[in-house]
Order: structure tokens, then C-alpha cells, then sequence
């Protein structure tokens, strides 16, 4: 699985942006498609996902009721919709794409593949 994330930027804080990630090269039907964020001196941290068949989403407590995950089956590409930023929101996001039965999908080990990652910087 290739994965082409985009969309990030400078935004004020309480703006939004919207990232996406455009997957090919293989069938994402058994697959989970993951967000992660890393910010300068911190570790890489679970974000979002959500599972190709069926469309079960999960998110980290820190963006719960402000980002939303979402997919266009058609498009094979994945959302990020992320609505009231903060400066603590500033990272390198990462898409990423786990077997659906590789264990917890909150867990960036159980990923196999991921994109390049895309910068998301808010200023207060």
C-alpha cells in the first residue's frame, strides 16, 4: 500500500484544515487507516481511524468532538477533518494503514504502511 497524505499548513488557532490521504496499490477492505501525530520532542501519538469495511471510527480523547475521520470508498483516499485547532495541535501528521486484525489500531507498531507526513502548524 502506497499512501500520499496532504494537506497541511499554517492556520490561526480555532481554524481548521482538512488533510488527506490518497491510498494505492492495494484493496483496503480489510484494512484500518490511521492518523498519528508527531510534534517536535514528543513521541508519535494515535490520532484517529478508521476501519475500511464497516466504517468504525476511533479517536484519541485530545481531538474528540473536533476532528472527524471519514472515507471515500471510490477515491480510496481518507479525511481528516480538523475543526478548532490549538497550538497543541502543531505536528507532522502521519496516515497509515494496519491489517484489520493487527491488533490495537491505537498502536502505531501494528502499522505496516505509512505516508510521508504532512505539517500542521497553528499559531495562537
Amino acid at each position: 500500500v502506497q499512501l500520499q497524505a496532504s494537506g497541511g499548513g499554517l492556520v490561526q488557532a480555532g481554524g481548521s484544515l482538512r488533510l488527506s490521504c490518497a491510498a494505492s496499490g492495494r484493496t483496503l477492505s480489510s484494512y484500518v487507516m490511521g492518523w498519528f501525530r508527531q510534534a517536535p520532542g514528543k513521541e508519535r501519538e494515535f490520532v484517529a481511524a478508521v476501519r475500511w469495511s464497516g466504517g468504525y471510527t476511533y479517536y484519541a480523547d485530545s481531538v474528540k468532538g473536533r476532528f472527524t475521520i471519514s472515507k471515500d470508498n471510490p477515491r480510496n483516499t481518507v479525511y481528516l477533518q480538523m475543526n478548532s485547532l490549538g497550538p497543541e495541535d502543531t505536528a507532522v501528521y502521519y496516515c497509515a494503514a494496519a491489517w484489520e486484525y493487527s491488533g490495537s489500531y491505537y498502536s502505531s507498531t501494528n502499522y505496516n504502511y505509512w505516508g510521508q507526513g504532512t505539517l500542521v502548524t497553528v499559531s495562537s
